[in-house]
């Protein structure tokens, strides 16, 4: 099988950091085409920074990386310090990039590389909000047949929220963007934190990225080593989900991970369940499935996965 192409639009954050390096070190089955920034853990400032930060930790300076959308849709942006710190990737001490970003717009990126390339074969994979990806949509309605496949990190049905009490983070920042990406007819594979909390960074697991002896594994144990103590306060968890990951490993290893294709909706309008994935579990609505939403993860062969190959890189 040939690699599979992809472009990465993401908010780096650390755990989106870790599905970077997760990819850049999956050549055989990842082929990026480029990292799309959009704003979300951090201002876009940050976030575009952060994206050519990781490339070069992973020792991979060409890549393209586009600055995308500094603002939702249609709301003020919320953002994660309070996880991530002040730059998004608090934990290690990363040189500032020396690669320059790519020329044009992100969106542009993702219009013109769906138009480029044969239909059917990008795959989007975004692990922030959806701005960008709605954006593009709505600027350019014809790259919707074009998708391979949506695969993103975002939502939750039976763990609810982590921003709000019925939202989660991405899905919440740019609501209206997500009900764009949902509504738009291509294939979805959604990874909730129904799947991203079964994928806990606990100590020895850790300590295995630690162990690896490179700047890739001891920073990548440095990020949870910062960002799991949020989580651990909040939900007296053994350590800290990796969100993000989950998206790229799915896509070297979907046997990983099982879902159900259903409905999903977002809710746009409600002040209390605004940003909700209103997941149709149970298949009652009647409505017709529009998304692959999963439910559950084999962690450790994600943790083996994930560790093998950061060793790469």
């Amino acid at each position: 099988m040939p690699a599979r192409k992809i472009i990465i639009d993401t908010d780096p954050g650390q755990d989106d950091a870790v599905a970077i390096l997760l990819a850049l070190a999956s050549p055989e089955e990842i082929d990026v085409l480029g990292i799309t920034a959009v704003a979300g853990n951090v201002p876009l400032s940050l976030t575009q920074k952060n994206a050519r930060i990781v490339c070069e930790l992973a020792g991979k300076p060409d890549t393209n990386v586009f600055a995308g959308c500094d603002t939702p849709i249609a709301r003020k942006l919320v953002t994660a310090e309070h996880v991530h710190g002040k730059t998004g990737l608090d934990g290690p001490t990363l040189p500032d990039p020396e690669m320059e970003l790519a020329d044009g717009h992100a969106v542009d990126f993702i219009i013109d590389t769906l138009r480029a390339e044969p239909e059917g074969t990008v795959t989007l994979c975004p692990l922030g909000p959806l701005t960008n990806i709605a954006t593009a949509l709505t600027k350019a309605p014809d790259i919707a047949s074009r998708i391979q496949e949506i695969v993103l990190m975002g939502g939750a049905y039976f763990e609810v929220g982590n921003i709000t009490p019925t939202a989660e983070f991405n899905i919440y920042v740019d609501p209206e963007a997500a009900k764009i990406v949902f509504a738009c007819g291509a294939p979805i594979t959604v990874m909730p934190l129904d799947v991203t909390h079964k994928a806990l960074v606990t100590k020895p697991r850790n300590d295995a990225f630690r162990a690896l002896g490179t700047p890739v594994g001891v920073a990548v144990a440095e990020m949870t080593d910062f960002f799991e103590r949020f989580d651990k306060e909040k939900y007296g968890s053994q350590g800290a989900p990796l969100h993000d990951p989950c998206v790229t490993a799915y896509l070297i290893k979907p046997e990983l991970f099982t879902g159900r294709h259903i409905n999903v909706e977002i809710e746009t309008c409600s002040d209390l369940t605004l940003g909700m994935t209103v997941a149709d579990w149970w298949r009652v609505s009647g409505r017709e499935p529009n998304a692959t939403f999963m439910g559950d993860i084999d962690a450790d062969g994600f943790f083996d996965l994930l560790t093998e190959r950061l060793a790469r890189l």
